[in-house]
């Protein structure tokens, strides 16, 4: 044969008895004028057609690795589910916006990740840059089809509540008329004052967590108006908060370099996860609820199991060598985004472990992101004063909102039904969503305002801040 590729149109040579792709042997009789093999006169008009069926390619060496047999057959399932829901019209919902991403033109700024070798395992960036990968324990096929299966449920289940707002919800006209209601300052110690982060459980929303400079994790009951839990075990302040959605369990992260997980019945730390070797500047909780992203200085991002305490992937992009600044899973937690010390917001594809999106056009450190619960969404703020609006679809910034001179934005999130955006920095500002308007407007802290968080149905509004107060604005 004259190549080693499976001729697509085969045929004999009389003279020698050999298969040879037609477009070839016919080039080379043409310069020749003998078979390649016997070196006889041959003609084209001596060659001898064969028919076959479709040839089936062999797979080139490097799709042989045990990683790319893995990929191949996820590609395999995504398009078996793609297929099977284009029979179903009511049921595209069931397509992520991760796989939208996930095959959107190479001009948008993605790229087809590459298999690597088990023993080097990487990453690509929307570049083409190789980015290196950190493997602890590794993405089994048996994690990578938890987090698809739970996708493709959230999808559905927020296909559904997309079409109606929650009959519950405040409206606008009376979001308009809070105002605080109560103030506790004495959560945190006064000798370090500072109450750096905030959450409050999703199902419960009078359970709220607050993290402090004191280095102290706080559960506070809203309701009861007293300290459930005071967390003690972080060596330097909590940056970052989260409450589990379905355990007594909380999670704290802090610039010495470690993940706490707490038990807030059992009042003690049960896990500490060590992902990275600089401060841990974000955290965000999949919607499994058993695995934790977080972001830090050390410029990776981690995705950790919070029962084993194993990290079981890290990420870094080398060709940016930046610091990351805060991180937050999309809704259906195949996407989540990471904010970075040089203005870029990074969207990255989990189950492959690659950069799949870039916003550039902040002009400043990002400082917090957040995702729209419709999934459609994403809003960042950074020390520019300006909040962005980004459109996932159209991976495109739609709507700039330019604060007051050196306003600061130090968080920002949306309510469950993604009608109203709430950002905290220099004060505290909620806005009803596609309007973008402004709707209300607090000025109560005494210093930066360093959390935000809605309350079910939007029916309070919860701030911390600088000034150690942890603050409740409602009808």
């Amino acid at each position: 044969m004259i190549s080693s590729e499976v001729p697509e149109h085969p045929c004999v040579s009389p003279v020698s008895n050999q298969v040879f792709e037609r477009r070839l042997i016919e080039k080379y009789i043409a310069e020749n004028g003998a078979d390649p093999i016997s070196g006889q006169p041959l003609s084209e008009e001596q060659l001898i057609d064969i028919k076959v069926s479709h040839p089936i390619r062999p797979k080139a060496p490097s799709a042989t690795s045990i990683p790319a047999i893995l990929k191949s057959l996820q590609d395999e399932w995504v398009i078996c589910l793609s297929s099977r829901i284009s029979c179903r019209p009511l049921d595209r919902s069931c397509l992520t916006l991760s796989t939208t991403l996930a095959t959107l033109k190479p001009q948008a700024g993605l790229v087809t990740p590459q298999a690597t070798p088990a023993s080097q395992p990487a990453a690509v960036g929307a570049g083409g840059e190789a980015m290196e990968v950190s493997e602890q324990v590794g993405m089994t096929p048996e994690i990578i089809q938890k987090l698809q299966d739970k996708a493709t449920v959230l999808t559905t289940e927020r296909k559904k509540r997309g079409k109606t707002v929650p009959e519950d919800l405040v409206r606008a006209e009376d979001l308009s008329k809070y105002r605080q209601v109560a103030s506790h300052a004495g959560l945190h110690s006064a000798s370090i004052p500072g109450i750096l982060s905030l959450d409050l459980c999703p199902t419960d929303t009078n359970k709220v967590l607050t993290g402090g400079a004191d280095k102290n994790v706080v559960v506070f009951d809203r309701r009861e108006e007293q300290i459930v839990a005071t967390l003690k075990g972080h060596t330097k302040k909590v940056s970052s908060v989260i409450y589990h959605p379905a355990q007594s369990v909380v999670f704290s992260a802090s610039p010495d370099s470690t993940i706490r997980v707490w038990s807030v019945t059992g009042g003690n730390c049960v896990q500490v996860i060590r992902a990275h070797e600089a401060s841990v500047t974000g955290l965000s909780l999949h919607a499994t609820g058993d695995y934790l992203l977080s972001s830090s200085e050390d410029q990776y991002w981690a995705f950790s199991d919070i029962q084993t305490g194993c990290v079981l992937t890290k990420v870094t992009d080398e060709t940016a060598g930046c610091a990351l600044t805060c991180a937050q899973f999309h809704p259906d937690g195949l996407i989540f985004g990471t904010g970075t010390a040089d203005s870029q917001i990074k969207i990255w594809d989990l189950k492959e472990r690659t950069n799949v999106a870039n916003f550039p056009g902040h002009s400043g450190p990002v400082t917090s992101i957040a995702f729209s619960e419709n999934g459609y969404y994403l809003a960042t703020g950074a020390q520019d004063s300006s909040l962005k609006l980004w459109d996932l679809r159209k991976l495109k910034n739609f709507k700039t909102i330019t604060l007051d001179n050196n306003y600061e934005v130090k968080s920002l999130v949306f309510d469950q039904s993604g009608t109203y955006l709430a950002v905290g920095g220099s004060d505290i500002r909620v806005y009803i969503c596609k309007q973008w308007s402004e709707v209300l407007n607090f000025s109560d802290h005494s210093g930066l305002v360093t959390g935000v968080a809605f309350g079910e149905h939007a029916q309070f509004l919860a701030s911390t801040g600088m000034d150690r107060s942890l603050k409740f604005y409602s009808l």
